[in-house]
């Protein structure tokens, strides 16, 4: 199965160029990025040695479609989607955390809940409580964003604040955003069957307005349930399908791989692709009510991929 896992690409005017784990990131004069979804995929911090096939169309698809159903909450840094791949927009200055919106508890908040632990990020969880269950409300997990090759850092609300991460006046608005842009997702998934579980976003600074950045509501930042499938399977103690990237992480946990040193991820078979990319597609059809028409990775791919950007960059 083909895949693009990476790019490389010389752009008028461009200032910069980043690689990140799923997304390529080039700068343009300063104030404009062009961020290219690849199909790389990453789990506990590691990026697979293959990509997965329409990974990067489904999720930048995805993205930027929930950031044009949000943009009445929150000012968001998108201009333009000029090609299935890829979104281009304002470069902004980002907060050095990540707001994670949890509306059940499962995952790894499950999991840091099993082990004992009633605290997540400063929020004091009750007793008694079981895996999937939803929360009165959603809560807020904070994270530090990870430097290259490290990990993402669970924070509290006062040590953002203590640290002087981001100023009181505007994390108070990031959480008030974030709990009105997961209600939005929440109502858009439940219109299609879903429940949105919990998601991630990230907000940045373009003068002295709050930007929602990166990707939205994607299966990469998100957990999904299928609504019918919770309801039957919750009561009686089974676990919901998930439309989400968790089974990718229980199929690399299964197969003693979690992302400690000296472990080796096991072998990512065609098939192993093949299942990961049609439950990203099967994600899309559900999220977007739409059938998915995937991109063909001809011999002009790349040409193609790279006129849509110099297209699209030429106008601004």
């Amino acid at each position: 199965m083909k895949s693009v896992t990476a790019t490389q690409f010389h752009f008028a005017n461009q200032t910069g160029f980043y690689v990140g784990k799923v997304r390529d990131v080039y700068t343009i004069g300063g104030r404009i990025l062009v961020m290219i979804a690849t199909d790389r995929i990453s789990a506990f911090d590691v990026v697979f040695p293959k990509g997965i096939t329409f990974k990067g169309q489904i999720l930048n698809t995805i993205a930027s479609r929930f950031l044009d159903l949000t943009s009445d909450i929150v000012p968001n840094w998108k201009i333009a989607s000029p090609h299935p791949m890829v979104t281009v927009g304002y470069r902004c200055e980002p907060f050095p955390v990540e707001m994670i919106v949890r509306g059940y508890l499962t995952g790894s908040s499950w999991r840091t809940y099993k082990n004992g632990s009633r605290s997540l990020c400063g929020i004091q969880l009750p007793e008694g409580m079981k895996e999937h269950q939803a929360f009165p409300e959603p809560i807020i997990t904070p994270t530090t964003k990870a430097q290259i090759g490290s990990h993402d850092q669970d924070i509290s609300r006062e040590e953002i604040i203590r640290q002087g991460l981001v100023s009181e006046e505007d994390y108070l608005k990031m959480e008030a955003y974030s709990l009105a842009l997961f209600a939005r997702g929440q109502k858009l998934a439940k219109d299609k069957g879903l429940i949105l579980v919990d998601t991630k976003y990230e907000f940045g600074k373009l003068g002295d307005q709050i930007y929602l950045i990166d990707e939205i509501h994607t299966p990469d930042s998100s957990r999904y349930f299928y609504a019918s499938d919770y309801e039957q399977n919750y009561p009686m103690g089974l676990p919901p399908k998930q439309l989400s990237k968790e089974f990718v992480r229980e199929w690399l946990m299964e197969n003693g791989f979690s992302g400690q040193p000296g472990q080796k991820m096991p072998e990512l078979t065609d098939a192993v692709v093949r299942t990961i990319s049609d439950r990203y597609i099967e994600l899309f059809e559900h999220l977007t009510g739409t059938p998915f028409v995937p991109l063909v990775y001809e011999d002009t791919f790349y040409d193609n991929l790279e006129g849509c950007i110099c297209n699209m960059l030429a106008r601004l």
